[in-house]
């Protein structure tokens, strides 16, 4: 008689007094060719030995579910629950109308109380199932919260469930006892800064002199002070400021009144810090330190960071911004210290920061191409070790822009970084990117700005980067273009055409400009674009959202791709691939782009960080952007795994049949949601679909 596995999920994490009582509560069950489970017997959960099982709503395709025969790892047995009732995916839906409207808040639970569940389970083959007791595995699940999270309805737990799994899987060989470094690694990541010893706040105006902040920096033992904003002050000080100030800080001057630029209001946010190597910039201008106001050499507009936010996003800020501190912000928005990277990095004990140290270092190609050989290999092994793939595309863009930045700086002349801006577009503006992805990369030159070189300048930046691994752009969608290399008002002026004109190229070319992300130079330039974006827009046809969210609705329904699961003959494994991009990641991408487009939002060129915009401005619910973000990363986790494992450098297609059964379960799930979503913008913009 066929037996459990306990080796495989949600099996392999019971106690043997949880195995002895399920071995109690199962039983074989057969079904014929086309045999459906009975009524009385949708009440309990199961394992699927041999053969297939089709799960049927209303007689249409939902899913399958397949035996080790059906799969190329033997024992990877599907499972299911056929007491689980129907639950929309749709924590909330769109209206059905085109009109833009801020309405993805109402919820959609089931309705149903009816405790037999209106799914039929019929054999598509002979098959052979193990039975186990629903009552059985509840009790289990209450008290097993590994089994309730493998077996949860909620999407997001059953993905952290499985990526718990990978990192457990991956350091197996070096834990003991439950415990090793990669895992703790992985946890501090996790931990939110406050958890840091944070560095004392010492704040002091800005008319204070360089000698009375030198004075506390060598109190306190530290290497910088935090500057009370000019608003702050009292009107006598501020007179006093005004007066001492020299004609050499215009840079900092208000144009209209020649007074210091201020915030409005004051909070941690709005400080200034000075440094001590701020005090020997002065020393080396000849400036008395007794006289000279801190506000002449301090730095405002500073990074922060919120005391709730993780450690691995402190990490990322100070990698991408290569700064060495962060004030960090309560919930009153006041600052609760700073956090130095020295301290920071002791905490986590190693990290990304060596990678940047030698991009920074590199002085030729060569030395550059071994510093993005370790980006690569910095993946495989974050991948490898379970951290999620969200964190690892982040800092791979902020390592990746790095690079860009240091192969600009070393083709052209500082004039030339001065007056131009050079961002990426699609995958790696999004900060989504896994391994080397296609170029995707613009020019942006300051308004009556010329160089003779500066086409040269872009072949040979775009050659060197594929050079170096980073594939020139199919599409041209590249500064070698002139397209994508044109001064400001050139670029604005083009955007506004792609606005006008119902050509899709021109909605690819406005969707890659949306994803545009700052790499160097002058990043007022982008920011003028991004103003123009959102200026462009509002001027446009009240149609053309609709028009730009048919793409999210242009590949076949999730229903033809599940059903691709399913081998009934021994063919090539690859004629049942699912494209990971066009089945789950485009539709996600752009159809979060749309709602974002509709809804103004234009400094958030991420999905994640266009769902968190989206979320405040009540046009999606927290619970609904979450599934989205955890689907979309679990597309991007499986495109990482294939490119891992095969050497398809575009990582686009997926056997299901070669995954896990949690890994098929996952997938299924995702499809699901992408579906729910593409019918939600589907009603919302009034498009066909499926």
């Amino acid at each position: 008689m066929p037996h459990l596995d306990f080796t495989q999920p949600p099996f392999d994490v019971l106690s043997a007094a949880e195995r002895q009582s399920i071995k109690k509560n199962t039983q074989v069950r057969y079904l014929a060719k086309d045999e459906y489970l009975p009524a009385d017997d949708l009440q309990y959960f199961y394992v699927v030995l041999k053969g297939q099982i089709e799960q049927l709503l209303d007689g249409e395709f939902v899913a399958s579910y397949l035996g080790s025969n059906h799969t190329d790892h033997l024992n990877s047995n599907d499972w299911f629950d056929s007491r689980r009732l129907p639950k929309s995916l749709i924590e909330g839906d769109l209206p059905e109308s085109s009109e833009p409207t801020n309405a993805l808040l109402s919820s959609a639970e089931p309705t149903s109380k009816n405790p037999i569940s209106p799914y039929e389970f019929r054999a598509i083959e002979d098959t052979l199932l193990l039975q186990v007791n629903g009552a059985t595995i509840d009790k289990i699940s209450a008290q097993n919260h590994l089994v309730r999270q493998l077996l949860s309805e909620d999407l997001p737990e059953r993905l952290k469930a499985l990526q718990q799994r990978r990192s457990s899987q991956s350091l197996s060989t070096a834990s003991y006892h439950g415990y090793n470094e990669q895992q703790e690694v992985q946890q501090i990541m996790m931990q939110p800064v406050i958890d840091v010893r944070l560095l004392p706040v010492h704040i002091i105006d800005a008319t204070s002199s360089l000698y009375d902040a030198a004075h506390i920096m060598t109190k306190e033992g530290l290497k910088h002070v935090l500057v009370r904003p000019l608003n702050q002050l009292s009107p006598i000080q501020t007179q006093t400021l005004d007066n001492d100030l020299d004609s050499d800080l215009n840079s900092n001057l208000d144009s209209d009144n020649g007074r210091l630029q201020a915030p409005e209001a004051y909070s941690g946010r709005t400080l200034g810090i000075l440094t001590d190597t701020d005090i020997c910039r002065a020393v080396s201008d000849q400036q008395n330190p007794a006289t000279t106001p801190c506000q002449r050499y301090a730095s405002f507009n500073l990074r922060t960071i919120d005391a709730h936010d993780e450690i691995g996003d402190a990490l990322l800020t100070m990698t991408r911004y290569r700064i060495h501190r962060l004030p960090v912000i309560d919930a009153n928005g006041e600052v609760a210290g700073v956090l130095g990277q020295s301290d920071m990095l002791a905490h986590i004990g190693h990290h990304s920061q060596l990678i940047s140290i030698q991009i920074e270092k590199a002085k030729d190609l060569p030395s550059l191409d071994t510093a993005v050989e370790l980006i690569g290999r910095y993946i495989r092994a974050q991948h490898q070790n379970g951290v999620k793939i969200g964190n690892v595309s982040r800092m791979v863009q902020t390592l990746n822009a790095q690079v860009f930045t240091k192969l600009w700086q070393l083709i052209v002349p500082d004039e030339v970084m001065k007056n131009t801006c050079v961002i990426v577009m699609g995958s790696e503006g999004r900060g989504e990117q896994i391994m080397r992805t296609d170029q995707d990369n613009a020019l942006i030159i300051r308004d009556g700005y010329t160089h003779p070189d500066l086409a040269q300048f872009a072949e040979t930046f775009n050659n060197h980067l594929a050079a170096l691994g980073y594939p020139l752009c199919d599409g041209n969608i590249m500064m070698t273009n002139p397209m994508w290399r044109q001064p400001l008002k050139q670029f604005e002026a083009q955007i506004g055409l792609w606005f006008r004109n119902t050509d899709p190229i021109h909605s690819i070319y406005l969707s890659a400009i949306l994803d545009g992300e700052y790499v160097c130079g002058d990043e007022a330039l982008l920011t003028h674009v991004r103003e123009h974006l959102k200026i462009a827009h509002r001027q446009s046809d009240l149609m053309f959202v609709r028009q730009f969210a048919r793409a999210a609705l242009q590949f076949g329904d999730v229903g033809q791709w599940w059903q691709k699961f399913v081998p009934l003959l021994s063919g090539k494994p690859s004629s049942y691939d699912i494209d990971l991009k066009k089945a789950g990641i485009f539709p996600l991408v752009h159809g979060i782009r749309t709602l974002a487009l509709e809804n103004d939002i234009f400094d958030a060129p991420s999905s994640k960080g266009r769902l968190k915009a989206l979320v405040q401005a009540r046009a999606l619910t927290q619970q609904r952007a979450d599934t989205l973000l955890e689907a979309l990363e679990f597309f991007m986790a499986q495109r990482l795994s294939v490119a891992l494992l095969t050497d398809d450098k575009y990582a686009r297609h997926v056997d299901p049949t070669t995954l896990s059964a949690l890994e098929r379960d996952l997938l299924k799930e995702c499809l699901a949601v992408v579906k729910s979503f593409k019918g939600q913008l589907s009603r919302h913009y009034q498009l066909e679909f499926g």
